[in-house]
């Protein structure tokens, strides 16, 4: 227990018959930087929402630094919390918002002056202190959040969705103070997001799928479970192409929505000799090393993006 930021035993929850958390388990580690991905309808929000004491569970347990989420009060003053949506008042500055919020902790006076001060150039936003939340860019208010997120120095951080809305490059530096924070500040960071970008910059991912917990380890762990490259195939015929690749080179290719798909070492052979054995059959081949969307679609069978495709054989 003194390792874990974060213990979660067996957590279920449903909304009337649909399952929105189907008894999962996993531990994070203190000063771990941590992702749940996975597409809308997963689970994460859900998950989230329990999280940060939102929402009680259907069943199961889950702790937060030792304590029970049945004592919300207890385990909130470990948190702190950035939304999907906006929390701040746009009509106010960047300071009266964390002036705000610090009352809300109990902090006062020269002390709350002190801490919102530091955590404003902390985050490169002391210039700024004074300009309406409504005047910033996208990514300047994502870091107003985290500086009221953490003007309590709580010492665990949840995220739910936090670059949604940035633009590529706001969304890579947002990255990079969380990282900054983790590291200089040792603070735990747990993050939900639909990304693989921010999914590939945690230290550990736990993959979610309709309500399940398929799979949780390292980035670099979890692609090599793939194994070899990952050769896509678009053709006008991919059943026939399927059976035809199936007889000639004895492997056997998935097909998801109309593509072909085949995991294997040296793929770039496979390219080469399937163009060569059927060159009318094949209108576009692509390959390359796994990524977390080809992991995702390795455990559950299904697009990242894509819902309930149909994967498989001849289906």
């Amino acid at each position: 227990m003194d390792s874990e930021a974060i213990r979660v035993d067996r957590l279920r929850h449903v909304y009337g018959d649909r399952v929105a958390l189907n008894d999962i388990s996993f531990r994070v580690h203190r000063g771990e930087l941590f992702g749940l991905l996975g597409p809308n309808g997963g689970g994460k929000t859900t998950l989230f929402k329990i999280l940060s004491t939102l929402m009680t569970p259907s069943g199961g347990t889950a702790f937060i630094f030792g304590d029970a989420l049945s004592a919300p009060a207890v385990v909130r003053r470990h948190l702190g919390v950035v939304f999907q949506h906006p929390s701040l008042d746009g009509k106010l500055t960047v300071h009266e918002n964390l002036i705000c919020h610090g009352h809300l902790y109990g902090l006062h006076g020269s002390a709350l002056q002190e801490r919102a001060r530091t955590v404003l150039a902390r985050l490169g936003l002391l210039e700024r202190a004074g300009d309406r939340v409504e005047t910033l860019s996208g990514g300047l208010q994502r870091r107003a959040e985290l500086a009221k997120a953490l003007l309590h120095q709580p010492p665990l951080l949840l995220l739910d969705e936090p670059s949604t809305g940035l633009d590529p490059g706001a969304r890579r530096d947002f990255l990079q103070y969380l990282r900054q924070l983790r590291d200089e500040e040792g603070i735990t960071i747990v993050l939900t997001t639909h990304y693989m970008e921010e999914a590939e910059r945690c230290e550990r991912v736990a993959i979610l799928h309709q309500g399940n917990l398929v799979r949780v380890g390292t980035p670099a762990a979890l692609k090599e479970e793939v194994g070899g490259d990952v050769v896509v195939m678009h053709a006008p015929d991919p059943q026939a192409l399927q059976g035809k690749i199936r007889g000639r080179f004895g492997c056997d290719p998935t097909l998801i929505d109309g593509t072909l798909r085949v995991e294997r070492p040296r793929g770039h052979e496979l390219v080469r000799d399937v163009v060569d054995a059927f060159p009318n059959d094949v209108t576009l081949v692509t390959y390359g090393k796994p990524t977390l969307e080809d992991v995702f679609i390795h455990l559950t069978g299904h697009r990242f993006w894509g819902g309930d495709s149909n994967v498989g054989g001849d289906a």
